[in-house]
């Protein structure tokens, strides 16, 4: 906080920006390749400096924000299945003060007198894959796991091998009850998959929840049905109607019907009830059947949740109390350099394998010069890990760095086509300057160019796109469009046989008139990500507009102009349309694919857009209350009038904000009013 505190508006804003990147980089490994590369402790720290500099800086606040997004979208073999209500995340507390606070927030919000008591259910969080199972009149008829909590991957033929899933509910049971839980392997049974796998010559798997997930993301469903696989309730979704008005009497009624809740859920009141249940757990915590990283603690009154509503990812009435990381120490043995998609020099320290947590691991991340910096590392040198269930662990500590060795030196040429490597100024991560020319770049964007986020060609996957370079068949994204020419080439070669070679160039095909956002992300241009893609294209309708305006000397006025759009990304998109090869490839890639314009499908509200100032005391909700309702409407809430504010609600003792919008000609309108306006939208 004390280098938050003496940060510029411009450091903050590349900070924020860089944090987005690295974040939702760990996202997707974490959610979509269940290969995680930084430990949860890690990844918190990561999200509370965040958080910490959009408190500080809220006009900096991102589209793409981590506060904002959950998960990471949907990228596997399987279908996608959209939530009929989203399957957020939660918000963390890693000390008792922040229970207290969580607390503290309720009270506030509610307007509780200090004689009402907040009860709360207290739960194992167990580190599972979430999923959402949908029963209609009793029978289970999808399943779907988290995904972004829009959008998840269809598993319901996957779930119904797991004993613990009913295929039917009872008669009391309302029509429509989607029950969500955690799909998880026990610990006994993750050991005894690894000891079969290992016998076979099979996949070992980091830890159980690695091993659910990839377990339970099959497309072949018989997989699924081999593992050992369980699942524990601990919430829902859509409903017809509910059995209780509490969320302790629900999970109840949940147990009844023949789905597992875990037997320590408890319902209490105050935080010195809460956090000596988390002690009791965290005792147990090593004798549990499963891993658990942290207790979830829920407002039990459902009409209170419902006035609590939600932030941007996560419920106002829910919170997850982490566990404090694991540690171990082992020795590090060397320090490899990886290139990726964007030229980034990545280090990794390659590890003398230790348990940590229960999983044994033998690299860990580096990130960067600074941090090689901060931690004085070099091979030969005794670290501390630290690991909270995931698989490669951070090195917190350097046991050894007062021990007389040589520095270990970064290097100053990429180790893959010996161009110069060089960090740009205000930027700590060091870039490989060879582009295209360099192999690790350009087969990466190659890879990145065909993902799922960007064109989501059917078939055409990371080793598919590692074997043709190989052969020579493509250098660039517009020789993917020309494949059609190889298909001779391509049949020779191992595992193609007609029809696959025939259901490739046919996806091909159908990609020729990608989404214009999707395109525009796919080309890989830095800081352009999935959400500033889409609101650079919504802005200006074409991607070939996008172009335009970047090269023109008065287009990062043009950009900037943008909401969401800073100097940084401004900067990004003009060097990218400058470099005379880059266009060369956009020139080809345009001869070959026609993205369309941009279709806008949001849907408007009264208040949509416009800037609202409440002022005055409000009498039927609170002031957080009026806040969270006027942004779930697209509204902007502002502390303060002024010509660009659009509408202000007074309520009694209003004053100078009030005098103001009378100055200005400002529409005001009292709670009642409010009420009126946005009382069809709300419905």
């Amino acid at each position: 906080m004390t280098e938050i505190a003496h940060m510029t508006e411009a450091d903050a804003a590349n900070r924020l920006m860089r944090l987005a990147r690295e974040i939702a980089k760990h996202n997707r490994l974490y959610h979509n390749d269940d290969a995680p590369e930084i430990s949860d402790a890690a990844f918190d720290t990561l999200m509370q400096e965040n958080a910490a500099i959009e408190a500080a800086f809220p006009q900096l606040i991102r589209v793409d924000s981590p506060s904002r997004l959950v998960g990471h979208a949907v990228s596997s073999p399987l279908a996608k299945l959209p939530h009929a209500k989203p399957m957020l995340s939660l918000g963390n507390a890693f000390a008792d003060e922040d229970v207290a606070d969580f607390i503290a927030s309720i009270r506030r919000f509610l307007r509780l007198s200090d004689d009402e008591g907040v009860a709360l259910t207290a739960e194992p969080k167990i580190d599972g894959l979430s999923c959402s199972l949908r029963y209609e009149h009793g029978a289970l008829v999808l399943a779907a796991t988290r995904g972004d909590g829009a959008v998840g991957e269809d598993v319901t033929a996957n779930v119904r091998h797991i004993a613990d899933i009913p295929q039917h509910l009872p008669d009391t049971a309302p029509p429509v009850f989607e029950i969500r839980g955690e799909v998880y392997m026990a610990k006994a049974d993750f050991l005894a998959l690894n000891a079969q796998q290992a016998a076979r010559g099979g996949k070992i798997f980091a830890n159980p929840r690695n091993a659910a997930a990839g377990s339970l993301r099959q497309k072949d469903a018989k997989v699924t049905a081999a593992r050992p696989l369980r699942f524990l309730a601990h919430g829902w979704g859509e409903v017809s109607s509910l059995p209780a008005d509490t969320q302790y009497g629900v999970m109840q009624a949940i147990a009844t019907w023949g789905v597992p809740v875990d037997q320590r859920l408890v319902r209490l009141v105050g935080g010195d009830a809460v956090l000596a249940h988390y002690r009791a757990i965290e005792a147990e915590r090593a004798d549990l059947p499963f891993d658990i990283d942290g207790v979830v603690y829920k407002v039990d009154r459902l009409d209170w949740q419902e006035r609590l509503g939600f932030v941007a990812r996560a419920p106002r009435w829910a919170i997850a109390h982490k566990f404090p990381a694991e540690q171990a120490q082992t020795n590090l043995l060397s320090i490899d350099v990886q290139v990726g998609r964007t030229g980034k020099l990545t280090p990794v320290a390659r590890l003398e394998p230790v348990t940590v947590g229960g999983v044994v691991v033998s690299n860990a991340t580096l990130h960067n010069p600074d941090e090689i910096a901060r931690l004085g590392v070099r091979p030969g040198d005794r670290v501390v890990l630290q690991r909270a269930g995931d698989v490669i662990p951070q090195i917190v500590t350097n046991l050894t760095r007062d021990v007389p060795r040589a520095p270990w030196a970064f290097p100053d040429h990429c180790p893959e086509c010996g161009s110069e490597a060089v960090a740009e100024e205000g930027e700590v991560d060091v870039r490989c300057t060879g582009g295209l020319i360099c192999p690790a770049q350009r087969i990466e964007r190659l890879k990145h160019f065909v993902s799922r986020g960007a064109l989501d060609i059917e078939g055409l996957g990371e080793k598919s796109i590692s074997e043709f370079f190989e052969a020579g068949l493509i250098r660039s994204p517009a020789d993917i469009f020309r494949l059609h020419r190889h298909r001779a080439a391509i049949l020779g070669r191992e595992g193609w046989q007609e029809k696959s070679v025939d259901n490739l160039i046919a996806a091909i095909e159908a990609k020729r008139n990608p989404a214009p956002e999707r395109f525009l992300f796919g080309l890989g241009i830095r800081h352009v990500g999935q959400v500033t893609a889409k609101d650079l294209v919504k802005a200006f309708g074409t991607v070939e507009r996008v172009a335009e305006v970047a090269t023109r000397e008065d287009g990062a006025l043009e950009l900037t102009g943008i909401d969401g759009i800073g100097p940084v990304v401004a900067e990004a998109l003009r060097e990218f349309f400058h470099e005379p090869h880059n266009r060369a490839a956009w020139d080809d890639l345009l001869s070959e694919v026609s993205p369309p314009a941009f279709v806008s499908n949001v849907r408007a509200s009264p208040v949509s857009g416009k800037i609202v100032v409440f002022t005055g005391s409000l009498e039927t909700m609170s002031r957080d209350e009026a806040k969270a309702q006027a942004e779930s409407l697209g509204a902007k809430v502002s502390g303060s009038v002024s010509a660009k504010t659009d509408l202000v609600v007074a309520g009694p003792g209003a004053g100078s904000k009030l005098k103001k919008a009378s100055e200005l000609g400002v529409t005001v309108m009292d709670e009642a009013g409010w009420h009126a306006l946005v009382g069809e939208t709300t419905q």
